[in-house]
């Protein structure tokens, strides 16, 4: 069972724990009766507009294989919003390199070191093939850049749905540090790590890896922010 803090300011965290991920529904954010409500904790506010809902999104990708203690919904509503917000329509060019990156795990748990806050985890793959090359070869600077904003981003969408509270945003600064460079047929792994979600504002990190001999080949840290609807 949760237990959250009676009251929290835009940019505190709720402290989880033994949180029971069961209680959790695609619907329970929105519906009258949800788990907070139930159990006697802080109840649910209505919801102002957000930039991008995971919720109303069409499904993208196959989670059946994506591994990790996430549930199963938090999964699929991750994967819609990667789909639909990273990859754009097949004529985009994002969707030339985003429709091969496959989510392998999500994980969400207390981190004791930081008071039972909760910490998101996704873990992405994809292949380092012809078209990501620069004239030398390896991947390319901008490629890589594009697979850490989208990535990146998607432990700050999963705490969210946990949270129940939006994560999406749009990116405000992105510190890139590249330290190898990965020739064509490198399989990448992108491990994405949330630091802070708070009401407007969400940081996470990131490290990309050779999987196979572990090389590291970038690091990140990435932040954003959601924008007022209104003036959009």
């Amino acid at each position: 069972m949760s237990r959250l803090p009676q009251v929290l300011t835009p940019t505190e965290e709720p402290i989880f724990e033994d949180y029971d991920f069961a209680s959790l529904s695609p619907s329970s954010s929105s519906s009258p009766t949800s788990t907070s409500a139930r159990t006697g904790s802080r109840p649910s506010l209505p919801r102002a507009p957000v930039w991008v809902d995971p919720e109303s999104l069409p499904k993208y990708g196959d989670t059946s294989r994506i591994g990790g203690n996430a549930p199963e919904f938090v999964k699929q509503l991750n994967n819609n919003t990667f789909g639909a917000y990273g990859l754009g329509d097949k004529d985009c060019i994002a969707y030339t390199v985003g429709k091969d990156v496959r989510f392998v795990e999500v994980n969400v748990e207390p981190r004791s070191d930081r008071g039972g806050r909760m910490e998101a985890m996704t873990v992405a793959e994809v292949d380092v093939t012809k078209k990501m090359l620069n004239g030398a070869g390896m991947l390319h600077g901008g490629c890589l850049a594009y697979l850490i904003d989208m990535c990146c981003a998607t432990p700050s969408v999963v705490l969210g749905l946990i949270r129940k509270i939006n994560g999406v945003g749009v990116t405000q600064a992105m510190n890139i540090l590249y330290h190898s460079p990965a020739p064509s047929g490198t399989r990448l792994r992108i491990i994405s790590t949330s630091i802070t979600l708070g009401g407007r504002c969400m940081t996470s990190r990131c490290e990309v890896i050779d999987h196979r001999t572990g090389r590291l080949i970038a690091s990140a840290f990435l932040n954003k922010m959601q924008p007022n609807v209104a003036k959009l």
